[in-house]
């Protein structure tokens, strides 16, 4: 029996069913953009962690930062004892957030820094209601669950139990919604459902991140920033996915001239440690009162020590361009693998610096969608030696996340991997 082998049945002997893994592979080891199993297969990773590892695996001035910090104390609480990389990453967060006058608040995970986004918007405004868009994705915790987009898998068998929160269609253009039917949505909403002075904030990201790398437009943006200053909503950006260098920018509002009341981080800060926050203007997220944000592991020593280190190397590195040359080079073959006759059908290829997706679609051509050819063509890639994950309000976009420190080489045999894994899906259906 392999060593993966004896670690899956291990992993079912142990593990609750509900935690899932995309892939059955057991990581022995990471450098960069590639992956080592336990076996010694290799892969190219196009995954990064779900987006964390923008930075890359192993990155040695994170390793070092982490391992300094652990010298001096690993563990502080922030409730109980201040201390000074905390400081600085509030610090950095605040003069690199397109918002003036800046502070902020750090959490451990991404659905952390979302319900107190939502607390310090209901203690801002006094009100309770909460506006999300379809295919939105903003954590697994109770609230945070109610305010993501989708229901299979992450809501299926729990009903949403926040009351306030209401969602808007998310405009799909080639999937039939526009953004006109999500402004008469938001119209009706406020007619039915609830007035604008009931609503406490409208929560969007720039760009959807488990809901397929749609991008929100910038008419859409800036409407919902007019609706917000007439009613004094607060608007929401959930960066969590799309933040800290993946799009060519340090967050991905900055592709649009509107400034966000509260942004939310978390993922890519870290480089690999649970680390989250909330930055936002300095009268908002300073209504709630002193204990009221915070948590035992909240900014963590070797988490703000990483998050340091992480923010050295985007701007030494030059990593907003790395993500602009990397998202244009994924672009660009994921095009001429579309026009090729033996791969399946391929629809719609989004770009936005390094955030790169593209559907799979029924027919040459068409939009109709096609999970479970989505699924397959993930499963071979993983056979080929490439991970990507799946994703998309209809689950059928592959999204590739390659970290920004990612050679042209490392990037070309991922894609070589994966083409060979949509022909043999093709020539097998």
């Amino acid at each position: 029996m392999s060593t993966t082998a004896s670690l899956l049945a291990r992993r079912e002997a142990a593990v609750a069913f509900g935690a899932a893994t995309a892939h059955p592979v057991f990581v022995d080891r990471a450098v960069g953009s590639e992956i080592w199993d336990v076996d010694g297969k290799h892969y190219v990773d196009f995954a990064s962690g779900i987006a964390v590892m923008n930075t890359g695996h192993q990155h040695p001035a994170i390793t070092q930062a982490v391992t300094t910090q652990l010298s001096k104390y690993g563990h502080m609480a922030f409730p109980v004892n201040s201390y000074a990389p905390y400081v600085e990453v509030c610090e950095r967060l605040n003069a690199v957030a397109p918002i003036k006058n800046a502070k902020s608040a750090l959490f451990t995970t991404g659905a952390e820094a979302v319900e107190n986004a939502i607390k310090i918007a209901r203690i801002a405004t006094g009100r309770l209601g909460v506006i999300t868009f379809t295919g939105s994705f903003h954590g697994r915790t109770q609230l945070a669950m109610t305010m993501t987009g989708k229901v299979a898998p992450l809501r299926t068998g729990v009903p949403p139990t926040q009351p306030g929160v209401f969602q808007l269609p998310f405009p799909m253009p080639q999937h039939g919604t526009t953004e006109r039917d999500t402004m008469k949505a938001l119209d009706h909403l406020f007619r039915a459902s609830i007035a604008p002075d009931q609503v406490a904030a409208i929560v969007i990201e720039p760009v959807q991140g488990e809901g397929g790398f749609y991008r929100t437009p910038n008419s859409l943006m800036n409407n919902l920033r007019e609706i917000c200053d007439t009613h004094g909503i607060l608007l929401i950006v959930d960066e969590i996915q799309s933040g800290f260098g993946r799009t060519g920018r340090f967050f991905a509002i900055e592709h649009y001239e509107v400034e966000p009341d509260l942004i939310t981080v978390g993922k890519a800060i870290g480089g690999g440690l649970p680390l989250a926050g909330v930055v936002g203007k300095a009268e908002i997220i300073g209504k709630p009162l002193p204990g009221a944000l915070g948590g035992t592991f909240a900014g963590n020593p070797l988490a703000c020590a990483a998050a340091l280190a992480v923010f050295e190397v985007i701007e030494k590195e030059n990593l907003l361009g790395a993500a602009d040359r990397i998202g244009s080079f994924l672009f660009g073959r994921l095009e001429v693998v579309r026009d090729r006759n033996d791969v399946v059908p391929i629809g719609e290829i989004r770009q936005i610096g390094a955030m790169v997706a593209f559907e799979i679609v029924r027919e040459r051509g068409g939009h109709e969608p096609d999970a479970e050819a989505t699924k397959l063509v993930a499963a071979k890639a993983r056979d080929e030696g490439v991970l990507l994950l799946p994703c998309g309000y209809y689950g059928n976009t592959i999204r590739l996340s390659a970290a920004l420190t990612a050679s042209d080489k490392i990037l070309d045999e991922g894609l070589e991997r994966l083409t060979k894994a949509l022909v043999q899906i093709a020539a097998n259906s």
